[in-house]
């Protein structure tokens, strides 16, 4: 049986300065809830790729929550740029959002001629850290390795998260590797360093008040080691080599603070690192591509317009 639960909304942790405010002001939406599992049940029938054949590392067991995988959604060859997005839902690191940050996410993607492989990585309490990041190095390796069979360039390929996907997405962003030259399997020959990444309303810091506690919780256990939680606060790890990054988060945002995008992209300033902030004035935590609120909606547009800034939407 698939366990689903809802996500929890939680009062802001401190205030905030937004950098940039776009759109009119309009209130705060309410909360609506919507179901989110522990695996990704979104995609139907679609194909999918199990990162690891013979197993993931450490793998606790052989049901779908020890298999991480990724659902490929490739861009029509008549409008595919070469470009790729591995997509990571949010869910605290308990479960997945993996319908509207997920599925939706990859269809807006390949309206811009960009594949999508939305990652369904292994989650707490069953798993902690590297295992998350793990499945996100590897979705980055299987797609650079196998990229020419999909359409995709291996210098066109990016990380994209949401929430604690966020987390995941600046972490895969700021711990990498060039690959392993002499390994016997041709995907861990390649380097796992994306692209670029796009950070949306992400947990950021372990170590400050602004952080999710459940993610942190989740990711880490109940006592982590000091050293591991300055390893995994992200705006801690950036350097010259983080790729260019995109990021948007709202001001109230009342479960992840807005301090956790400003806190990346002060350091993404520090280390000469390209990228480009938005801070809407208002808007609820896990709003997805926000379709239906006339100022959050600005955001896909906004990245779209970035990305092509890079070149990503050229053929």
């Amino acid at each position: 049986m698939i366990e689903t639960t809802r996500r929890p909304w939680l009062t802001p942790l401190m205030g905030a300065a937004a950098v940039l405010l776009l759109g009119p002001g309009a209130a705060a939406q309410g909360p609506a809830p919507y179901e989110i599992t522990k695996v990704d049940t979104a995609h139907g029938d679609r194909e999918f790729h199990l990162l690891w054949e013979k197993g993931a590392p450490g793998a606790l067991g052989t049901e779908a929550v020890d298999q991480p995988k990724i659902t490929g959604y490739l861009a029509a060859p008549e409008k595919a740029t070469g470009a790729a997005v591995v997509v990571c839902p949010g869910g605290g690191y308990g479960v997945l959002a993996s319908d509207h940050e997920g599925k939706q996410v990859a269809e807006w993607l390949n309206s811009l001629g960009v594949s999508a492989f939305v990652l369904q990585y292994r989650l707490g309490p069953r798993y902690h850290h590297p295992a998350p990041l793990q499945d996100a190095q590897r979705a980055i390796r299987m797609v650079r390795a196998h990229g020419q069979g999909w359409g995709v360039a291996p210098d066109r390929i990016g990380i994209l998260g949401f929430s604690a996907g966020g987390h995941l997405a600046s972490s895969a962003a700021t711990h990498f590797d060039d690959g392993a030259p002499d390994s016997e399997d041709p995907v861990e020959r390649v380097s796992s360093r994306p692209d670029f990444a796009v950070l949306c309303y992400p947990v950021i810091s372990l170590t400050t008040v602004a952080t999710h506690a459940g993610s942190r919780k989740n990711l880490l256990g109940e006592e982590p080691d000091p050293a591991l939680v300055w390893k995994l606060s992200s705006e801690l790890q950036v350097t010259p080599r983080t790729p260019p990054t995109f990021l948007f988060h709202t001001d109230d945002d009342p479960a992840v603070p807005v301090e956790n995008s400003l806190l990346f992209f002060q350091a993404m300033k520090r280390a000469g690192v390209p990228g480009e902030l938005h801070v809407f004035a208002h808007g609820r935590h896990g709003v997805g591509l926000a379709p239906t609120d006339p100022s959050l909606s600005q955001w896909p547009g906004l990245c779209a317009r970035w990305m092509e800034g890079l070149g990503l939407l050229s053929r």
